[in-house]
């Protein structure tokens, strides 16, 4: 995925992209359209588009006693540990949609909040 261009405005608003690969499977299949808020908060739990050393991801924000981290929900993919690197969270997914299916996800964070 890849951030749209933006500017004024609508940098805070929600804009949809299209899930490319098997990363996120089952949950976001691949060519599904994730719907994103633009936010640098998020909570452990969510899924994030988030940027790491330059790269754009689509992963769920881990947050515990080991650490903070990026976790595909696909097992073939590793996780990105986020301890030491320079990150930034670009926004939360909200909504999903598979073949006009639409599945909402909350984005409101609680009081513990995270994000560089």
């Amino acid at each position: 995925m890849s951030l749209p261009e933006q500017s004024g405005c609508a940098l805070h608003e929600p804009f949809a992209l299209q899930v490319l690969g098997e990363e996120m499977e089952p949950e976001f299949p691949d060519r599904c359209i994730v719907v994103i808020e633009p936010t640098p908060q998020c909570v452990d739990g969510a899924y994030v588009f988030a940027e790491v050393e330059g790269v754009r991801w689509f992963r769920q924000y881990r947050r515990d006693a080991a650490g903070e981290r990026l976790v595909a929900l696909n097992p073939r993919y590793p996780e990105i540990r986020l301890d030491g690197l320079e990150w930034a969270v670009l926004g939360v997914i909200i909504q999903r949609n598979i073949r006009r299916q639409v599945k909402h996800y909350d984005d409101s964070p609680p009081s513990d909040l995270t994000g560089q």
